[in-house]
C-alpha cells in the first residue's frame, strides 16, 4: 500500500455575503450578492495536498461532521478530489460552519461556528491511529481540540512520521507538542502569542524562529505576507 499525506484538522462550510458595506450592530443591508463555498483550515489542506500530489489518492482526511446536509457535502467534495475521507459524525452538534461578511474593498468580518469540528476527540480518531502511524506525513491545525492534535502528533513522532503544524488560529501550544514537531509554519501574529517576540522583519523573525527552536522544533518557517517567508 502506497504512503499517505493525512491531514487531521477541520471542515467548514463558508457562507458569504458580498454586500455594498459591513452593517453595524442593528442594521440590515440589502442588495449583496450569496455565495456558498467550502472551506475550513484542515479540509482545505487536504485539498491542496490532493491537488498538488503526482497520483490520486494520496491524501487522507481525518475530521469530524455533523450528521446534516454539510457533512454530506464534504464527503462528497472530499471523494471529488480522490481524497480518503475518515470522517467521524457527531450525532449531536451540527457541522462546522462560517457567516462571512464582505464590503466592495476586501474587508470582511467572520463569525465561526466549529460544531463538530470542536468535539473531535482522541477517542474519536483512535480507529484511524494506524492510518498516522504509516503516514509519510501528518499535517495539522488548531480548528480542533489541542488534545486531539497532542495525541495525534505522539502518535506520529514514536513511529518516526514528520509533523507539520500550521499553529493557526493561534493559541498557546503545550510544551510537549513542540517536541512533537518537524514543522511548525506561523504567520508574524502566531509567531508572536507562542514566542513573545514581535514579527516585523529579518531579524525579529530570526529571534522567533530560534526561541521554537529551543523548544524542541526541528524547522520553522515564518510566514510574512508581502514580506515572503522566514525559514
Amino acid at each position: 500500500m502506497k504512503k499517505q499525506i493525512v491531514v487531521l484538522g477541520s471542515t467548514n462550510t463558508d457562507m458569504v455575503i458580498a454586500g455594498k458595506k459591513i452593517p453595524v450592530p442593528g442594521e440590515t443591508i440589502s442588495g449583496g450578492s450569496f455565495l456558498m463555498n467550502p472551506g475550513g483550515k484542515g479540509a482545505n489542506q487536504a485539498v491542496a495536498v490532493a491537488r498538488l500530489s503526482a497520483r490520486r489518492g494520496a491524501c487522507t482526511f481525518i475530521a469530524k461532521v455533523g450528521n446534516d446536509l454539510f457533512g454530506r457535502e464534504t464527503a462528497a467534495r472530499m471523494k471529488k478530489d480522490g481524497i480518503a475521507a475518515k470522517l467521524v459524525v457527531d450525532r449531536k452538534q451540527p457541522s462546522g460552519t462560517a457567516l462571512i461578511l464582505v464590503d466592495p474593498k476586501g474587508q470582511n468580518v467572520i463569525s465561526v461556528a466549529l460544531g463538530a469540528n470542536g468535539t473531535l476527540s482522541a477517542k474519536d480518531i483512535a480507529p484511524f491511529r494506524k492510518d498516522v502511524e504509516g503516514a509519510s506525513a501528518l499535517l495539522m491545525q488548531l480548528e480542533t481540540p489541542i488534545k486531539t492534535v497532542v495525541t495525534a502528533a505522539k502518535w506520529a513522532k514514536a513511529k518516526g512520521v514528520p509533523v507539520i503544524l500550521n499553529p493557526a488560529p493561534a493559541a498557546k501550544l503545550p510544551r510537549e507538542l513542540y517536541k512533537c514537531l518537524e514543522w511548525i509554519t506561523p504567520n508574524e501574529t502566531e509567531a508572536e502569542l507562542l514566542t513573545g517576540v514581535r514579527v516585523t522583519d529579518a531579524k525579529s523573525a530570526s529571534k522567533a524562529v530560534d526561541a521554537l527552536l529551543k523548544r524542541g522544533v526541528k524547522h520553522v518557517a515564518i510566514t510574512m505576507g508581502a514580506k515572503g517567508v522566514y525559514c
